[in-house]
């Protein structure tokens, strides 16, 4: 894959974690009815450091927070040539009457997210579910789901890929472009 253009550094990258953050204080305060769950895998990234963050704000809430798999929850899990692998669901509450924020890294064409509303279910019932995302590649849905927080927007062909690099897994913050393959 080609070299990608830098559309968010790390200096941005970490602002836009900090603005998102704020904004879930703002909306859900003492969140004692809502949890955080993150799409494994980068949407667990995300999350935790959005509730690392939130925590450092706001003198340790507890939040209470899940890990989700959607692998077999997927539209296109048996037509894959090569087998996948799952990760861990780690949900140890449930969701019956609380507000859920569902976190990503990126929405492409909402097939991801839909695939997570389907598995949330046996959770329970949650009373909402608000969607976070890194990046919004708006133009490009295939279904009807739009963020309600979102870091960037990115308006950029099919062909062209975003990336969302975390530290944890590629040792720095940013978020790249790829150009269109030739």
């Amino acid at each position: 894959m080609s070299k990608g253009k830098i559309i968010l550094n790390e200096s941005k990258f970490h602002l836009t974690l900090e603005r998102l953050a704020q904004e879930l204080i703002e909306r859900y305060g003492d969140f004692s009815n809502c949890c955080i769950i993150g799409i494994q895998e980068k949407g667990v990234i995300l999350s935790e450091r959005l509730i690392s963050i939130i925590n450092e704000r706001k003198k340790k809430l507890d939040i209470r927070f899940g890990k989700l798999d959607i692998t077999f929850y997927r539209d296109d899990f048996r037509t894959r040539v090569n087998p996948i692998t799952a990760n861990t669901t780690d949900i140890e509450f449930m969701l019956d009457g609380k507000e859920v924020i569902l976190v990503d890294d990126v929405l492409y064409t909402g097939r991801t997210i839909q695939s997570a509303l389907s598995a949330l279910q046996d959770y329970g019932r949650p009373a909402k579910v608000q969607l976070l995302v890194m990046v919004d590649r708006r133009f490009n849905r295939h279904l009807p789901i739009q963020p309600d927080f979102t870091g960037l927007l990115v308006d950029s062909l099919d062909e062209a890929y975003v990336k969302v690099l975390h530290k944890e897994i590629d040792k720095k913050d940013q978020v790249l472009l790829f150009p269109i393959k030739d």
